[in-house]
This record gives structure tokens, sequence and C-alpha cells, in this order.
């Protein structure tokens, strides 16, 4: 019998955890969370789980996979029918063209708004350095739904884009970040994702004091 195992850390602060849990039950993987605690002890074990301490990491039989776009083209290639990436090369191309520029960019975003799904705040003011990146965002948004015609941003289907931006959208609510009609509409569709209500139901439930790990979640 195939045994899948996904290691996550908090589901409360982790978008990375997030990213990649989405991706394998967009998958379609039947697999097992294992949550690493927060503290000391689990990061000398998360050590040994993966040479980058990072998370989320998918176990599936043999196989050790920890970045989160290497996971992405992994579960693509066990379940090409689930549609992770577009079926049209030219758009499956910006697809994996803007979810490698959510993993590798907006590092002053990631700074200036930290995930926290617990958390609201009526009004937030961001700082200069991270409003290009903000800016950024909704510049994608836009060209992909333009394109696409939406709800998600390439069709009627989520993509490993959506993954990828999903933390983003749960960011702009938790700082009241001002979006445009058809933006707000998109980050209502992903929040009001089955799944999305299913991790963050996870996350409500979460301790409060969480010793963060000194990696970028």
């Amino acid at each position: 019998m195939t045994q899948a195992t996904l290691t996550i850390s908090s589901k409360n602060y982790s978008s990375w955890s997030l990213r990649g849990w989405l991706l394998c039950r967009m998958a379609g993987l039947d697999f097992t969370e294992v949550l690493v605690e927060l503290d000391d002890n689990a990061r000398q074990e998360l050590l040994l789980l993966s040479p980058s301490v990072l998370v989320p990491r998918l176990t599936h039989d043999d196989v050790t996979v920890w970045d989160t776009l290497a996971i992405a083209e992994y579960l693509h290639e066990i379940a090409p029918k689930a549609g992770l990436w577009p079926a049209a090369q030219a758009i499956r191309a910006r697809c994996r063209s803007v979810s490698g520029e959510m993993h590798s960019g907006f590092h002053n975003l990631r700074s200036a708004l930290p995930m926290n799904l617990k958390s609201r705040h009526e009004s937030f003011k961001i700082f200069s350095g991270a409003r290009p990146d903000v800016e950024r965002v909704k510049t994608i948004w836009t060209e992909c739904l333009d394109a696409s015609g939406g709800p998600w941003l390439f069709g009627g289907a989520p993509t490993v884009a959506d993954a990828m931006y999903a933390p983003v959208c749960t960011r702009f609510r938790t700082y009241a970040v001002e979006l445009e009609p058809q933006l707000a509409a998109y980050a209502d569709t992903v929040l009001s994702w089955p799944l999305m209500i299913e991790w963050t139901a996870g996350a409500i439930t979460e301790p409060d004091e969480i010793v963060e790990l000194e990696v970028e979640f």
C-alpha cells in the first residue's frame, strides 16, 4: 500500500506549509499530516528530515520532496489528470512563471505582512519597502484574471498558482489591504475555497504561543 506523509509546521503562521498541503489535496493524494512542534527539539528533528530545515516535506513511499515547487512538479508527475498545471503550453508557462515569482520573490511583503490567520487589523500601515510587492501581486492577479476570465487565476479551476498565492489572500485580509473589485472577488474565491476553510479551521484551534523556527515561513 502506498504511504504518504506531509510534514508541516504551524497552520496559523506557515504559508509554505499551507501551499504544500493545498497542492497535495488538489492532487488527490491520500496522506497523513505530521505536525512539527516549533521548539528546539523539533528543529533538531527537522534537520534530520530535511537538509534545508524547511517545510513542507512530502514523503511518498521511497520518494522525499521538500521544496514547494518540487512538490508541485512531483504531484503533477504522479497525478497528471489533477490539472495542477494548465493543459495549454503557453498558459502553463505563464502559470509556472507567476508561481516561480512568488516562490523566489516578495521578501518585503513576507516580512511586512506575515501570515497570521487568527489576526485582523482594521487598518494597517504598510511600510514603503513592501508596497511595490503588493502592487506587483495586484498586477499579476489582474493580468491573469483578465486573460482567463476567472474565477481562478487560470480559469475555471485552481492551479499551482492559486496555491502559491493563497497565503497572500490571507495576508491581504489580515492587514486590510484594499483591493479593486475584481481582485477582491478573486481573494474571496480563494478564502471561501473548501480546502482553505478546512485549513483555517485547523489554524484557529492551534495553541497561541508558538516558538517560531528561524526560517521564513
